[in-house]
């Protein structure tokens, strides 16, 4: 019976990895040198909740929360002159006080006559030349049951309103994240006290690995799927340092499971060619059941636990 939870949960463990390496990769952000950098504040505590510029690249500083009224702070960059206007708009609601758009003082760029601060979109004249701007607004609440969505924070338009020039696009997140990020330092805090009172190396560096993974779905945006991640860390009986690696597996079996399903699923999302892997889901599906039958004798719900992955896998691959 241990080696077939150790062979298991390697493999689950294997998958999970293999399966991330396919499905997840990192965004970049891009600039087209029109917007050449920008701060966003908190405009009632000044709190600077991120920020981007050639040097640092876009770095954020801390959540935007919907319902927050933010202040931006950016310079654009016009390096070439032309015919008709420039507009700028923001998908920010209205400042419950003041103007959408400010000139920074001391800055030489006309805007034109046609320019209205309280306008969104707001045009301006389109000649040569750099002006640093302050955006005042309200961060919309993502609809239906969004955990975090796109903000198009800036916009600039060409004359004719069609392809952005350039768009500036954070993430406001929701209560959802907010309940992640709790979660997540409470397992921080957590892994700590494993470290301090002497747990299994094993299944701390395992323990870390699940916390990694839940980081990585939650800036992803499947902020659900990463809350869930971290609740299955709630195992009993967790190893001493004298725990053999089969001990220090044991626990985390249930764990190693729920990734492969998360994995599998955005693969199956993503890529679409399932055959070789749902081969292989319904191959460890049988070794699933024999574990559980074993487990039931030990602990009953870790067995509970692994009969319900079985059944979300087998509704997966449709057996």
């Amino acid at each position: 019976m241990n080696k077939k939870i150790l062979a298991l949960t390697l493999v689950l463990l294997l998958t999970t990895i293999y399966i991330t390496s396919l499905s997840i990769s990192p965004a970049k952000a891009q600039s087209t040198g029109w917007i050449t950098s920008y701060d966003i504040y908190d405009a009632n505590s000044n709190q600077h909740l991120a920020e981007f510029s050639a040097a640092t690249g876009n770095q954020t500083l801390a959540p935007i929360v919907p319902g927050a009224e933010i202040r931006v702070v950016f310079t654009v960059n016009v390096f070439t002159a032309g015919s008709g206007d420039l507009k700028l708009a923001t998908s920010l609601q209205s400042p419950p006080q003041g103007q959408y758009w400010q000139l920074s003082s001391g800055t030489s760029y006309t805007l034109g006559s046609d320019f209205n601060p309280d306008a969104n979109p707001a045009s301006f004249n389109w000649v040569q030349g750099t002006f640093t701007m302050t955006l005042m607004g309200t961060v919309p609440t993502p609809s239906g049951s969004a955990t975090q969505a796109p903000l198009d924070l800036i916009t600039l338009y060409g004359p004719t309103s069609g392809i952005p020039l350039e768009q500036i696009t954070v993430a406001a997140t929701s209560a959802a994240l907010t309940q992640f990020t709790t979660i997540y330092d409470q397992k921080m805090a957590h892994l700590n006290s494993l470290q301090s009172s002497g747990a299994a190396q094993g299944y701390i560096d395992l323990y870390t690995i699940v916390l990694n993974q839940s980081e990585s779905l939650a800036t992803q945006g499947d902020v659900a799927g990463a809350i869930n991640l971290l609740n299955s860390l709630n195992v009993s009986n967790e190893p001493v340092s004298q725990a053999s690696m089969v001990d220090i597996l044991l626990p985390l079996a249930g764990v190693f499971a729920a990734l492969a399903i998360v994995f599998v699923i955005m693969f199956f999302r993503v890529r679409g060619k399932v055959s070789y892997f749902q081969l292989v889901v319904e191959d460890q599906i049988k070794d699933l059941e024999g574990l559980t039958l074993r487990a039931s004798k030990i602990d009953r719900a870790m067995s509970a636990n692994l009969d319900s992955i079985k059944d979300r896998l087998k509704r997966l691959v449709g057996m």
